[in-house]
């Protein structure tokens, strides 16, 4: 069971959904991309396995979706949103670590190291518009300036784990998934093992960080 709190921003009304942890050490704050919600198959399946590890898991809801909107707004818009809810997000008194899927990713790269986030956790990082690779998002991703762990589908049109640059990250590859981590069912492996290897890599990543 979760629990909401609604937050006001600058950008408008955003929502925190908390999944807790009982004694937790760390805060997970994920937020969506620009196509969907938290209902996303990757920010569920982290909310519903976290907890367990000692981590609360916060889905951030943003103002446009709270609202109704289809279009996400400009990323300095997603900012200012995720700014406002920073104070609810660093509530517990344990360190924060920020993500989100797609545009939420980028949001948590964007602002990591002005809020203090402890680490990254960047959930198909869009390295570049599909069919677009010149229009590369990597300084985004290397300029995070934290821990930064990339959780990328093996065939994701927005950046496969191959074109991915250089860098102080560290890059997970979920095999045979898409952008939002479906995989093909002729796929060695089925959607529920896909995610159960997600979850698996981002809680041992986050032992590290302990």
């Amino acid at each position: 069971m979760s629990r909401v709190v609604s937050v006001e921003t600058g950008a408008g009304e955003a929502r925190v959904h908390w999944y807790d942890a009982k004694a937790a050490w760390a805060v997970a704050a994920l937020g969506h991309g620009a196509g969907g919600g938290i209902e996303a198959r990757d920010l569920q399946a982290l909310a519903a396995a976290l907890p367990a590890a000692g981590v609360s898991v916060a889905l951030v809801e943003q103002p446009w979706r709270v609202a109704g909107k289809k279009l996400a707004p400009a990323p300095r818009t997603l900012d200012v949103g995720w700014h406002g809810v920073w104070p609810e997000l660093a509530s517990a008194g344990v360190p924060v670590v920020s993500g989100g899927r797609s545009a939420g990713a980028r949001v948590a790269c964007r602002t990591a190291a002005g809020l203090g986030a402890r680490a990254v956790l960047a959930l198909s990082f869009p390295l570049h518009p599909p069919g677009r690779p010149e229009k590369s998002r990597k300084d985004e991703l290397l300029g995070a300036g934290v821990p930064t762990l990339v959780v990328q589908g093996g065939n994701d049109p927005f950046g496969r784990p191959g074109e991915f640059p250089d860098g102080d990250f560290s890059l997970v590859e979920v095999p045979y998934g898409d952008h939002g981590f479906a995989v093909p069912k002729r796929a060695e492996t089925g959607q529920e093992a896909a995610l159960a290897g997600l979850t698996a890599a981002v809680r041992e990543w986050l032992a590290r960080l302990r």
